[in-house]
C-alpha cells in the first residue's frame, strides 16, 4: 500500500468528462451524474456515478455515502456466484439511490483485486484444485491485493468528496483511502448471503484479509 498520499500529481487538463446517465434499476428509471476520469496511463480509468436529491442536498454540506467498487467482469456483468461483487454493486446502487447524496466510484482496472481478468481466471482454476483465493493468487505469481487508491482519492477530491461514508466490508480499503487524504466519517457494511460457490471465498476474506463479514 503506497504512502505519500498528498504528493502533487500533474493530471492532464482534460482528465475528466461528465454527462447524465439514465439507467434502468429495479424496473425504474434512475438519473445519475456520470463523471469519467483517466489517470496517467490509458488503463487507469474511473467512472463516478452520483445521485443527488435536488431538494434535500441543495445548499447543504452532506457527507456522501460512497461505494468504491472494483470492477469484476465475471460478477458485475455475468452475475458469477463465485464472488459477492454483483450483490455488493446491486446493494450499493439501491443505497445511493435512497440517500440524498451518494456515489459509486467504479474502478475497472481493479479487476481481481488488481491482478486483471486473465490471472483471476488462472486463480479460479487453482481454486478448483483446492487452493483458497489467497493461496491461488500467490501460486500464479500475483499479489494478494495490488489495488492502489491514489487515483480514486484524486477523483473523490475533484468531486468535492473530501469526507465520505464508505460502503465497504474491507478495513484495508478504508485505511488506504485515509492514507490518501480522504476522511472516513463512517464505514457502512455490505453483507450478502453466501452460496455454495462463494462460501469458502467469503470465509477466506474474513479469516485471512480481515473483512468484516
Amino acid at each position: 500500500m503506497k504512502s505519500g498520499a498528498l504528493t502533487s500529481v500533474k493530471m492532464p487538463a482534460d482528465w475528466s468528462v461528465e454527462t447524465i446517465l439514465p439507467i434502468d434499476f429495479q424496473g425504474q428509471e434512475l438519473m445519475l451524474e456520470a463523471h469519467a476520469y483517466r489517470g496517467e496511463s490509458e488503463e487507469e480509468q474511473i467512472l463516478a456515478l452520483i445521485h443527488r436529491d435536488p431538494v434535500a442536498a441543495n445548499g447543504s454540506a452532506m457527507v456522501p455515502v460512497v461505494r468504491v467498487h472494483s470492477g469484476c467482469v465475471t460478477g458485475d456483468i455475468f452475475h458469477s456466484l463465485r464472488c459477492d461483487c454483483y450483490q455488493q454493486l446491486k446493494a450499493s446502487l439501491k443505497i445511493i439511490s435512497e440517500v440524498p447524496y451518494g456515489a459509486i466510484i467504479y474502478v475497472p482496472y481493479h479487476e481481481g483485486r488488481g491482478i486483471g481478468l486473465f490471472k483471476k481466471i488462472q486463480a479460479y482454476a487453482l481454486q478448483d484444485q483446492g487452493f483458497d483465493t489467497v493461496e491461488a493468487n500467490i501460486e500464479v505469481g500475483a499479489p494478494i491485493d495490488s489495488r492502489d487508491y491514489g487515483l480514486t482519492a484524486r477523483v473523490l477530491r475533484d468531486l468535492g468528496m473530501h469526507e465520505i461514508k464508505l460502503l465497504s466490508n474491507n478495513p484495508a480499503k478504508e485505511l488506504a483511502l485515509k492514507q490518501h487524504g480522504i476522511r472516513i466519517a463512517e464505514r457502512l457494511p455490505l453483507i450478502s448471503e453466501p452460496n455454495k460457490f462463494n462460501k469458502r471465498y467469503l470465509d477466506t476474506k474474513r479469516a485471512r484479509m480481515a473483512h468484516k463479514l
